[in-house]
């Protein structure tokens, strides 16, 4: 399980005195203000569950993962993560360990072709040789990677760039998975592959967290969803709790119900 408790994350911004639209003196005249990307988040995401995480561009759903990836520090609150006995994960590698984290700018080693990736990849989490290629295996089952994970990966379409992408975060095994936009711009088959995925991972008791500007897809996917705008949760519950709230026919409705408000 991971929990969010509390998290804040804050930033500094260059903004003009009130009244001044002298853009061509900017920086002579901008001033500096505080900023909360995230403000005051509170949730959890069990096992078994995937929870979505929805909301406009700039509205705080990357700062809010790479806290919850242990990848950025929050400026207050915590981030709590237990094991399956239901003890609290304290080391911050171990915590690292049962992460897989997809951010949108995932960079991967173009010279080199997934399979290889891949055993890097094994070497570095301390994999047994066998293991690891059993673990592969069974990686281009799931995500369908079996017809181009051996070609170069800098020969990839986009849609197999990506799945190679979540091929990385799947090699050690983790029991929680953080995706940001993992199907953002993919056509309809490479999207398709990526989603079976996480509901065979949903099976599996793994607990998995996403962002996604597609309301259909969180509607169809997600056991549980919230909503952020300008860093703070604006609503949650299941898709069907939402659209009831909200009284819509569908997530999308339900979405801008929410922003109106």
């Amino acid at each position: 399980m991971i929990q969010a408790k509390e998290l804040r994350k804050a930033f500094v911004r260059s903004v003009l005195p009130e009244g001044e639209d002298d853009r061509r003196n900017r920086k002579k005249k901008s001033l500096r203000e505080e900023f909360f990307a995230v403000d005051q988040v509170t949730f959890e995401v069990k096992e078994g569950e995937i929870m979505g995480i929805l909301g406009p561009n700039g509205a705080g759903k990357t700062t809010l993962l790479r806290m919850l990836g242990n990848l950025m520090e929050p400026t207050a609150g915590e981030v709590i993560i237990t094991d399956k006995t239901g003890e609290e994960v304290v080391d911050a590698v171990e915590k690292k360990r049962m992460i897989g984290y997809l951010s949108e700018n995932t960079k991967l080693y173009h010279r080199l072709s997934t399979r290889e990736m891949l055993h890097m990849l094994g070497d570095i989490y301390g994999l047994e040789k066998d293991k690891c290629e059993q673990r592969i295996e069974n990686i281009f089952t799931a995500l369908d990677m079996k017809g181009f994970g051996d070609n170069r990966i800098e020969r990839l379409s986009t849609g197999q760039t990506q799945r190679a992408s979540i091929a990385r975060c799947l090699i050690h095994s983790p029991s929680i998975y953080i995706f940001d936009e993992p199907t953002l711009g993919l056509d309809i088959l490479s999207a398709d592959a990526i989603i079976d995925f996480m509901k065979q991972q949903k099976k599996e008791r793994k607990t998995v967290l996403y962002s996604t500007h597609y309301m259909e897809e969180a509607q169809f996917l997600c056991d549980r969803i919230i909503m952020i705008f300008e860093g703070k949760i604006i609503a949650q519950g299941s898709p069907g709790e939402i659209m009831e709230k909200t009284s819509t026919a569908n997530l999308r409705e339900a979405f801008h119900a929410v922003m109106r408000a």
